[in-house]
Protein backbone atom coordinates (compact mmCIF):
# COMPACT_ATOMS: atom_id res chain seq x y z
CA UNK A 1 0.00 0.00 0.00
CA UNK A 2 1.22 3.24 -0.88
CA UNK A 3 1.54 5.83 1.49
CA UNK A 4 0.47 9.77 0.85
CA UNK A 5 1.78 12.63 2.73
CA UNK A 6 -0.42 15.53 3.23
CA UNK A 7 1.25 18.70 2.55
CA UNK A 8 1.76 20.26 5.82
CA UNK A 9 4.59 23.56 6.39
CA UNK A 10 5.46 23.08 10.23
CA UNK A 11 6.57 26.71 10.26
CA UNK A 12 2.94 27.40 10.00
CA UNK A 13 2.98 26.34 13.81
CA UNK A 14 5.91 28.62 15.22
CA UNK A 15 4.82 31.81 15.78
CA UNK A 16 2.71 33.47 18.28
CA UNK A 17 1.77 31.01 21.17
CA UNK A 18 0.10 32.03 24.19
CA UNK A 19 -2.31 30.20 26.57
CA UNK A 20 -5.26 31.59 29.26
CA UNK A 21 -8.01 30.58 30.97
CA UNK A 22 -11.50 30.33 29.24
CA UNK A 23 -14.96 30.35 30.72
CA UNK A 24 -18.25 28.43 29.27
CA UNK A 25 -21.74 29.25 30.37
CA UNK A 26 -24.37 27.24 30.42
CA UNK A 27 -27.60 26.98 32.19
CA UNK A 28 -28.61 23.39 33.44
CA UNK A 29 -31.76 22.32 35.46
CA UNK A 30 -32.61 26.42 35.79
CA UNK A 31 -29.14 27.27 37.07
CA UNK A 32 -26.18 29.22 35.47
CA UNK A 33 -23.14 26.70 35.80
CA UNK A 34 -19.83 28.10 34.59
CA UNK A 35 -16.94 25.39 32.91
CA UNK A 36 -13.21 26.49 33.15
CA UNK A 37 -10.69 25.01 30.29
CA UNK A 38 -7.49 26.51 29.65
CA UNK A 39 -6.85 26.87 26.17
CA UNK A 40 -3.41 27.35 23.66
CA UNK A 41 -3.50 30.19 21.38
CA UNK A 42 -1.53 29.26 17.86
CA UNK A 43 -0.92 32.61 15.13
CA UNK A 44 -0.27 30.69 12.00
CA UNK A 45 1.61 32.85 9.16
CA UNK A 46 -1.02 33.47 7.30
CA UNK A 47 -2.59 35.69 10.57
CA UNK A 48 -5.21 33.49 11.14
CA UNK A 49 -5.74 32.36 14.73
CA UNK A 50 -5.88 28.94 16.28
CA UNK A 51 -7.35 27.59 19.42
CA UNK A 52 -6.78 24.48 20.96
CA UNK A 53 -8.11 23.13 24.54
CA UNK A 54 -5.16 21.81 26.85
CA UNK A 55 -6.60 21.06 29.88
CA UNK A 56 -10.56 20.95 30.84
CA UNK A 57 -11.15 21.90 34.53
CA UNK A 58 -14.19 20.94 35.17
CA UNK A 59 -16.79 23.44 36.63
CA UNK A 60 -14.89 25.99 39.45
CA UNK A 61 -17.63 28.17 41.69
CA UNK A 62 -17.48 32.23 42.25
CA UNK A 63 -15.73 31.96 45.08
CA UNK A 64 -12.77 29.88 43.85
CA UNK A 65 -12.19 31.57 40.23
CA UNK A 66 -12.29 34.91 42.56
CA UNK A 67 -9.69 32.90 44.98
CA UNK A 68 -7.84 31.86 41.51
CA UNK A 69 -7.89 35.57 39.57
CA UNK A 70 -7.02 37.04 43.18
CA UNK A 71 -3.61 34.86 43.82
CA UNK A 72 -2.95 34.71 39.68
CA UNK A 73 -2.80 38.33 39.25
CA UNK A 74 -0.68 40.66 41.42
CA UNK A 75 -0.45 44.34 41.02
CA UNK A 76 2.95 45.44 41.89
CA UNK A 77 2.73 48.64 43.09
CA UNK A 78 6.52 49.80 42.70
CA UNK A 79 6.08 49.08 38.91
CA UNK A 80 2.85 49.98 38.55
CA UNK A 81 1.45 47.35 36.52
CA UNK A 82 -0.14 43.97 37.17
CA UNK A 83 1.83 40.26 37.30
CA UNK A 84 1.31 36.63 37.32
CA UNK A 85 2.70 34.92 40.34
CA UNK A 86 2.71 31.04 41.01
CA UNK A 87 -0.19 29.44 43.27
CA UNK A 88 2.58 27.73 44.70
CA UNK A 89 5.92 28.02 44.64
CA UNK A 90 8.46 25.44 44.81
CA UNK A 91 10.63 27.13 47.87
CA UNK A 92 6.80 26.73 50.01
CA UNK A 93 4.79 24.23 51.66
CA UNK A 94 1.36 23.93 50.28
CA UNK A 95 -0.64 26.10 52.82
CA UNK A 96 -2.48 24.27 55.71
CA UNK A 97 -5.92 25.74 55.04
CA UNK A 98 -5.67 24.50 51.21
CA UNK A 99 -7.89 21.96 51.11
CA UNK A 100 -8.06 19.43 48.89
CA UNK A 101 -4.83 20.56 47.09
CA UNK A 102 -1.60 19.34 46.08
CA UNK A 103 1.91 20.36 44.48
CA UNK A 104 2.55 19.90 40.76
CA UNK A 105 5.88 20.67 39.38
CA UNK A 106 4.86 21.15 35.41
CA UNK A 107 8.30 21.21 33.98
CA UNK A 108 8.23 16.93 35.16
CA UNK A 109 5.02 16.88 33.29
CA UNK A 110 4.92 14.15 30.61
CA UNK A 111 1.97 14.04 27.94
CA UNK A 112 1.09 10.07 26.92
CA UNK A 113 -1.36 8.49 24.57
CA UNK A 114 -2.94 12.14 24.09
CA UNK A 115 -6.77 11.74 22.13
CA UNK A 116 -8.62 14.37 20.49
CA UNK A 117 -11.73 15.74 22.89
CA UNK A 118 -14.84 13.42 21.94
CA UNK A 119 -12.70 10.15 20.82
CA UNK A 120 -12.89 6.72 22.55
Amino acid sequence: METKYLPFDIRLWQSAVGMFLRSNNRKKDGKDHRYFSIVENHRLASSKTVQRTVLYLGEINDQQQAAWRKTLSVFDEEQQEYANLSLFPDDREIPADAVDSLQVKVSGLELRRPRVFGSC
